[in-house]
């Protein structure tokens, strides 16, 4: 019986033949060898099978599972249950791996054994074109070096490009895998993770390289559209930050505030007052609840949700907040 390598890679795929050949060249040039990758093919049309088979035929450490066409979700689950290595790495049809990726954040986790996952930096290719909120999306993450860092802007977006991530396998199934709710199911088991105590880490070196092409699942999956996004943050915040709140308090009474608002409204939590510093909005009633000043609030132990989405705001109101006691994760959560 074959002992079982330390690492999986698990990959889904689905008509990825045009990029996939790069993908695999990637992994198989990793300088860590003990390997295996998972690779599901998720009812493919084009030469995806082919491709795949003919890895599969020159490497023994490349199994293929073919599935009808069942979904990302389930596609991610079936291959999990088949991974065999004690470390489970993410990767995509479509990406890039840098030859040192896999060494460098087993050498990580080694070192760190109290942590459970391990991203590391990520730069988006080709950069023509790319829009200025795939780069401040780029910045920001990388930006997220240590796990204090990554806890306080988990609520802001999903803090990891789920393809680049190391983590251990059973944490993983311990969580119960991936689940189908309509919002990103890496964003979800990022939370769930966190809410169980998991430790998290990252990186500092560009070791992975995603690819944005129009038909990447982030702008085409309506699971990625920011309303899920959205939902996905409100229900981890019921189940902590917000557990029994009936009522909180908004930072920001922008375009992104108002959608927070909405999306409270329909889960039975009112806005009992916004703060903002526009003297255009302040003094006036959104749905009812007067604008304020921060200076002017009492919170009275109500929670605060910060939903400031003008650049380099979030961090202006951290200071803010801070000079007037409040305390992130005790009184207030950034969303956005």
């Amino acid at each position: 019986m074959p002992t079982s390598p330390q690492v999986s890679f698990l990959m889904p795929v689905r008509n990825e033949a045009r990029y996939l050949p790069a993908a695999l060249t990637s992994l198989f040039r990793q300088s860590y060898t003990d390997w295996e990758l998972v690779a599901v093919d998720d009812g493919s049309s084009d030469a995806t099978p082919e491709i795949l088979s003919a890895a599969a035929a020159a490497d023994t450490r490349v199994r293929v599972l073919r599935l009808p066409g069942t979904g990302l979700i389930p596609a991610l689950n079936a291959g999990l249950a088949l991974c065999r290595g004690e470390l489970l790495a993410r990767m995509d049809g479509d990406d890039i791996c840098h030859p040192e990726r896999l060494k460098r954040q087993i050498a990580y986790l080694a070192e760190h054994p109290e942590t459970g996952l391990v991203a590391c930096e990520f730069r988006h290719f080709p950069r023509e074109g790319l829009k200025r909120g795939m780069l401040d999306y780029e910045s920001w993450q990388n930006a997220l070096l240590d796990h204090d860092q990554i806890l306080k802007d988990l609520f802001v977006e999903s803090p990891f490009v789920h393809p680049s991530i190391l983590t251990r396998t059973e944490l993983v199934r311990g969580l119960s895998g991936y689940r189908d709710l309509g919002w990103p199911e890496d964003y979800d088991l990022w939370l769930r993770m966190a809410a169980a105590g998991v430790r998290f880490g990252r990186l500092g070196e560009p070791l992975f390289f995603w690819r944005d092409h129009p038909e990447r699942a982030t702008r085409t999956l309506k699971e990625y559209a920011a309303q899920a996004l959205r939902r996905c943050k409100l229900h981890h915040l019921r189940l902590g930050f917000l557990n029994g709140a009936d009522e909180v308090v908004l930072a920001g009474a922008g375009s992104e505030a108002r959608a927070w608002q909405r999306i409270l409204d329909a889960e039975g939590i009112r806005v009992g007052h916004w703060l903002d510093i526009d003297p255009r909005k302040l003094g006036r009633l959104l749905h009812g609840a007067p604008v304020l000043r921060p200076e002017e609030l009492e919170l009275n132990g109500r929670k605060m949700l910060t939903a400031i989405g003008l650049r380099g705001a979030r961090q202006e109101f951290r200071k803010t907040a801070q000079g007037l006691g409040w305390q992130e994760g005790v009184d207030f959560v950034s969303v956005a």
